[in-house]
Parts: C-alpha cells; sequence; structure tokens
C-alpha cells in the first residue's frame, strides 16, 4: 500500500471488495481509502490502518467497487423537463400514447400548449404519427410531442395552424414536412422542420430549468454517474439552453457533478460566431462546470432518411434512392470551422452517424491537425452508427476519440424495421463497429444520449458486451456479434475514456492515489457472473469527492 499524503485516519474507508480500478497499474484491489476527498490509498487488509474512530467504514460484502461513470453525451436538463411533462418513454404501444396525452391534457386544462415527448419511432408506420389521432384527443390546444431522439416531432392541426404550416410551406433546408398525397402536412416533423412549430413553445421559467437540471442529476447519480458532457449549451429546436441552471445550480452549489458544456454551433451561421463562442467559455466556466467544447451536428439520424451517407438509402423495395441524407454543415467550411475553434482551443463535439458525415468530421479533425499542429483538444465523434472501413484507422491516426452510445448496437424494431431494409446488406454489417475501433487503437468513450435512451451506464454495457439488448426475447441473434467488447474494455469507456474525453482524466475516471474519491458501490461483481446478466446489476451507492450522493434504499 502506498498513501504517501495520508497523515491521519482516513475519513472513508470502503473494504471486503473486489475493487475494479480501471488502473492498468494495478487493476484489482480490495480496500481504498479517502481523505479530504480524494483517494488516499488504494490495497488490501493494509488499509485497515487508517481506520480511526471517526473513519466510515463501507463493508463492500464481495460487491464491486469501481471509480463513477461519466456520460460523455447526455442531455439532462432536456430529459428533466420532460419527466415533469407529458412523458411519453418506456412504451411503445401507440394506444398508451394517447391515453397518457390525454390524461396530461386533463390534469393540466389551464396549460396553453400540451409538449413532453419521448415516443418511438418504431411505435408507428414508417415512423410517422399522424396530426388527427392528436386532433381527436386534443382539438383545442396546440400539441408539440419530440420524439425520443430528439430529431422530429408530432403535433395536432391546431399546432400546425399556429405556426402557419400548411401545403404551401416549404421544408426547410435542413429538415422535412411530411405530407400526404396532396402535399398537405400530416402532423410529423423531421430535423429542421421542428423549429417550425418548436419555436412557439413558451420557454419554462428559469426556476422550472433549475427544477429539471436538479432531477435529472438525481437520476444521473442513481446510476452511478459523477460527471456527464451536456450535448447542447444553446438554444436547439424545442430544447431551452441549459447554461443559466447550470450557472446557478454552481452558485448555489447544487451541481455535484462534474460538467463539461458543449457550446452549440449555429449551422445557419459560420465563423463569425466563434469569437462569441470564446467570449460564451469565459462567461459560463465556473468550479464543477466548464463549457470548453463546441457541439457540431453535422448529420440527422438513419431512421428518418437524414443520417449522411456515402452512397444512396434503398427504397421499400430494395433500390437505390435519390437521397443521401443531409450535411447540415457544408464540408469545406466544416473543415475551416473547425480548424479555426481548434486554434481557439476549443474541443468539437460531433454528431457524425451516417458514414459520410463520419468521413467530413474526420477529414475536418485532419485540416486542423495539420494547420495548427497536435493541440490537446480531444475532439470526439457520437454516434459512430455506420463508419466506412478505410475512416475506422483514422480515429487512432487524428487523435479523434469515439464516443459510443453502446445501447443502440442490437436488434429491436427501429434497427430491423426503420434501418437495416434502407441501408442494405453491406452497409448495415458496417454498424457500431466498437470491435473494429478498438482493434485500430482508437480512444473509446462512451455515453447515453439520455433522453434518447436510458441514462443507466450498466444496460449500455450489457450491449457492448453482448450485442443483445436486455429485454430482447431468449431468441433473438446477436447484433453483428463479431463487434462486441470485453467487459473491461466497456467499463474503461464509460469511466477513463468518457474522463480523457472531459480533459478530467488527472483527477478521475480510475481509482489511483490522489485522485478524486468519485466512486460507485454495485450490488455485485458482475465479472464473476455470465454476461447475460450484466444488465440486472444496480447501483447502490454514488459517492463524489468523498461524499454519498446516492444510496439506495437497500443499500
Amino acid at each position: 500500500m502506498s498513501h504517501p499524503q495520508v497523515t491521519g485516519p482516513a475519513d472513508l474507508v470502503l473494504t471486503g471488495g473486489p475493487v475494479h480500478t480501471v488502473d492498468p497499474a494495478r487493476s484489482r484491489a480490495t480496500a481504498v481509502a479517502v481523505r479530504g476527498g480524494r483517494i488516499a490509498a488504494v490495497g488490501h487488509d493494509e488499509v485497515h490502518e487508517l481506520i480511526g474512530p471517526r473513519t466510515e467504514v463501507v463493508d463492500l460484502a464481495g460487491k464491486l467497487l469501481l471509480p463513477g461513470f461519466q456520460d460523455a453525451h447526455v442531455h439532462p436538463q432536456g430529459a428533466g423537463l420532460e419527466l415533469g411533462l407529458c412523458h411519453l418513454a418506456d412504451t411503445v404501444d401507440p394506444d398508451e400514447y394517447l391515453r397518457r396525452i390525454k390524461a396530461y391534457a386533463g390534469r393540466h386544462p389551464h396549460v396553453e400548449w400540451i409538449t413532453g415527448g419521448g415516443w418511438s419511432l418504431e411505435a408507428f408506420p414508417g415512423g410517422a404519427p399522424t396530426a388527427a389521432a392528436l386532433d381527436a384527443i386534443v382539438p383545442d390546444r396546440p400539441v408539440f410531442l419530440p420524439n425520443r431522439d430528439h430529431h422530429g416531432a408530432w403535433v395536432n392541426t391546431r399546432a400546425l395552424e399556429r405556426a402557419g404550416i400548411d401545403a404551401r410551406t416549404p421544408d426547410p433546408t435542413d429538415g422535412r414536412i411530411e405530407r400526404d398525397a396532396d402535399g398537405n402536412p400530416t402532423g410529423m416533423l423531421q430535423e429542421g422542420a421542428v423549429h417550425l412549430v418548436g419555436r412557439l413553445v413558451p420557454d419554462p421559467t428559469p426556476e422550472e430549468q433549475l427544477a429539471a437540471l436538479l432531477r435529472a442529476q438525481t437520476v444521473l447519480h442513481s446510476y452511478g454517474v459523477t460527471a456527464w458532457q451536456d450535448a447542447i449549451i444553446g438554444a436547439y429546436a424545442n430544447m431551452t439552453d441549459p447554461a443559466p441552471a447550470y450557472v446557478t445550480a454552481v452558485d448555489r452549489g447544487l451541481l455535484t457533478a462534474r460538467v463539461v458544456g458543449a457550446l452549440w454551433w449555429d449551422r445557419e451561421r459560420g465563423a463569425e460566431q466563434i469569437p462569441e463562442l470564446a467570449c460564451r467559455r469565459e462567461e459560463l466556466s465556473r468550479d464543477r462546470f466548464q463549457a470548453a467544447t463546441v457541439k457540431i451536428m453535422q448529420d440527422g439520424i438513419a431512421e428518418n432518411h437524414t443520417a449522411a451517407l456515402l452512397d444512396p438509402y434503398l427504397t421499400g423495395c430494395g433500390c437505390a434512392s435519390d437521397n443521401s441524407g443531409i450535411s447540415f454543415v457544408e464540408p469545406g467550411e466544416l473543415r475551416k470551422y473547425v480548424t479555426e475553434l481548434d486554434a481557439s482551443g476549443f474541443q468539437v463535439h460531433f454528431h457524425a452517424l451516417g458514414d459520410r458525415a463520419v468521413r467530413e468530421a474526420l477529414d475536418a479533425v485532419e485540416a486542423a491537425r495539420t494547420a495548427n499542429g497536435w493541440r490537446d483538444t480531444r475532439h470526439h465523434l457520437a454516434h459512430l452508427q455506420v463508419v466506412h472501413p478505410h475512416d475506422i484507422p483514422r480515429f487512432r491516426a487524428l487523435g479523434a476519440s469515439t464516443n459510443l452510445q453502446m445501447l443502440w448496437a442490437a436488434h429491436e424494431p427501429q434497427m430491423d424495421e426503420l434501418t437495416l431494409p434502407f441501408l442494405g446488406t453491406e452497409r448495415g454489417a458496417r454498424q457500431y463497429p466498437f470491435g473494429d475501433l478498438l482493434r485500430a487503437g482508437a480512444t473509446l468513450a462512451a455515453g447515453s444520449d439520455w433522453p434518447v435512451s436510458s441514462p443507466d451506464p450498466l444496460q449500455a454495457i450489457h450491449v457492448a458486451v453482448n450485442r443483445i439488448a436486455p429485454s430482447a426475447p431468449e431468441d433473438t441473434p446477436a447484433f453483428l456479434p463479431e463487434q462486441r467488447l470485453d467487459l473491461g474494455t466497456a467499463l474503461a469507456a464509460y469511466t477513463a475514456g468518457s474522463a480523457y474525453v472531459n480533459h478530467l482524466d488527472d483527477i478521475t475516471g480510475s481509482i489511483t492515489i490522489g485522485k478524486s474519491a468519485d466512486l460507485v458501490v454495485l450490488d455485485r461483481d458482475p465479472f464473476a457472473g455470465p454476461p447475460e446478466e450484466i444488465a440486472a446489476t444496480r447501483v447502490l451507492q454514488t459517492f463524489v469527492e468523498g461524499q454519498r450522493v446516492h444510496a439506495a434504499q437497500d443499500a
């Protein structure tokens, strides 16, 4: 045991391991001591020497201790707001959606807009619900309900009328209004078209935004998440800028997590916004919140055919269409913007889902490296649903990290019904290539994209290891099983990997002497059980700087 800076008893000792440190030099231990919010010792029985009369001792009783999880791509305030509004997540039953919407409208007769969201594309033919279904239950007020991925919204006729959307309304350049055979809007808005209605929805009050952020923080801590990167700091579509809530939370001492904020890149503007982003970085950054990143959304999603592909989507009959998706930022301009952002010390967090968007993002990182040399900006690409094999080795060569949403790499209705038929066999086999990226030497980080999907890291890790969704029927085949990760690698991505992306690896991400005591106690050791039971693992306790921020009732 080594504890060079310990001059007295520890404040906290967790013992009776196992301890999975995510430290290559010492991967396993059975006891950890904490003093002054820092890890003071890592070892075995000898750590007990630091137990004094006032030391809190936690008996792990064979349960696994880990460094705190870090979510590298999440939207907490939006998730917290949805939880308090018309919440449609956790079901794919369209009749249940209508029941909840009607009940919410009945409970809130004086609310001007019915909003919330979280519904799944798979619940409706072609992923496109209709205004008529909403009109039948809420005819008198506008309804605006983003789907779970926030790349589309379901609206009623009253909302379309408020926005002045009819058969004559042109599609925005970055989106699409779904229409019937006569050109009339049907009630589904895609990508940039969401803003046509979303801009009219009243913003929540500052106190409502703060309450939503703190509600989400409680949820994330309950899943062992001690730090995260908020993937949009700024106003986008129907998402309210969470920056004021973060500032208030820090100033009131309410933010217990460490957060990196990704400032939103307005794709309607150009390089003239970079000085403004630099000013925002200085104005917002304080203590546990650092706005040191810029988020560029380069494409959409595969399910609505807006993810940017190198070759066109297929039609329902298996023929090539005339649609290859949308590159929201012109590739040549993207290279210029990223080069300037990199020179200004910004990290760039790309939304890059299709293989063309991935290539365009990597080309932009390469342009920045060529112009500026290697800087410690740690650019990273999120989602990576389809990656061309030629681009796999470029992640290591360019020092671009992967930001994996592991939970999505499984057979489920959105994959099997709305994606695979329109990608085709060859492209469909290039999805979520976690194993190939690892073997090519890429740095792996991980995030949930909550409220798009569950914020539970253990659910996502289950899929990374098994390539089967936790709730899948027994006969469900693994999705591209050659792309599986082992449990240790998946845990490292959700801890040390995300800490690296967040520039927090000097103080977090592993259980190492001197680092912050950001710790998670699980209810079992998943290494000791079968891989198919990983998702059954629960978080019992979560600590930030040695302070308990979550305890399960049976902990």
